[in-house]
């Protein structure tokens, strides 16, 4: 799975690059975000322009990525597709999570 990395401040954005977050590679980007983001920073904005399709194991990834960066840390998401959008709707998730429309709107607000 392909990554791009931004870093601004104290604010690391990840643009994933593939079209998909499903069973087949919940397990890589898991692994792949625990080890781009370290212990820094304090806000992690995960751009998701690209990704057209979410399943419950890509969901359950980006929670698990959520709860590698614990409470001192934020994970915020960013333009999520109406499909993908659909999934944190229907879930409930988009209350969890801190959404933006796009990644230029994540990296100039303030932390939430």
């Amino acid at each position: 799975m392909d990554f791009e990395t931004v870093r601004q401040d104290d604010i690391l954005k990840i643009t994933v690059l593939a079209e998909r977050i499903d069973a087949a590679c919940a397990v890589q980007f898991k692994d792949c975000i625990r080890e781009i983001c370290g212990n820094e920073p304090k806000r992690v904005v995960l751009d998701l322009q690209k990704v057209d399709f979410l399943d419950s194991s890509g969901l359950g990834a980006v929670v698990a990525a959520m709860k590698f960066l614990g409470k001192d840390r934020q994970l915020e998401l960013a333009g999520l597709s109406d499909k993908v959008s659909r999934v944190f709707r229907l879930t409930r998730m988009d209350s969890v999570f801190t959404i933006h429309p796009t990644a230029d709107a994540a990296m100039s607000a303030s932390a939430a």
